[in-house]
């Protein structure tokens, strides 16, 4: 079932929803083409319901970024992100918020279904910085997206007044 689509340019997003989560989180994957590149992400989209961000993102930890299972961008070209190289295939999306700024964490998928937690360290294949900045307005379902650039593309993660930025290129 298509529950959305957004249009930028030549580049669309296409979101699907994939199943309810356990705890009430709806869980979707959003597809994007970027510069020949076939890129997905399949999350769980939790609400913040009046909770504090403080404790749904807390500063200097890892977050699955996400509900339920792991987050999972998977991609049939190569993509970077600063000086993180991420061949072709799933990789699990972490972030570790700051701040001043937020770290971008890649793991690899352990198995399909792979829940979000707890943090394996062992799993991890990299970091990047992220932008931290304010959401034009509060979000209230996490939406993780991508925004297609002259220079290639550009991650967003944005939930309550967050929005973590990570600009990127595909080869």
């Amino acid at each position: 079932m298509l529950i959305g689509a957004l249009s930028s340019g030549l580049m669309a997003q296409k979101t699907t929803a994939v199943h309810p989560g356990g705890g009430g989180s709806p869980h979707v994957k959003s597809e994007w083409v970027i510069d020949g590149a076939n890129i997905s992400i399949e999350y769980g989209r939790p609400s913040i319901k009046g909770r504090p961000e403080a404790t749904l993102m807390p500063l200097g930890q890892p977050w699955r970024t996400g509900a339920d299972e792991a987050t999972v961008l998977t991609t049939d070209k190569p993509l970077k992100f600063g000086s993180l190289v991420l061949p072709a295939g799933p990789h699990t999306i972490n972030t570790q918020p700051g701040a001043s700024a937020w770290q971008l964490i890649v793991g690899t998928l352990e198995s399909p279904g792979q829940w979000g937690t707890p943090y394996k360290p062992e799993l991890e294949k990299g970091r990047a910085p992220m932008r931290i900045g304010k959401a034009a307005s509060p979000v209230e379902l996490l939406t993780i997206s991508i925004d297609d650039t002259a220079a290639g593309a550009t991650l967003r993660i944005e939930w309550g007044t967050a929005s973590a930025t990570i600009p990127f290129t595909v080869g």
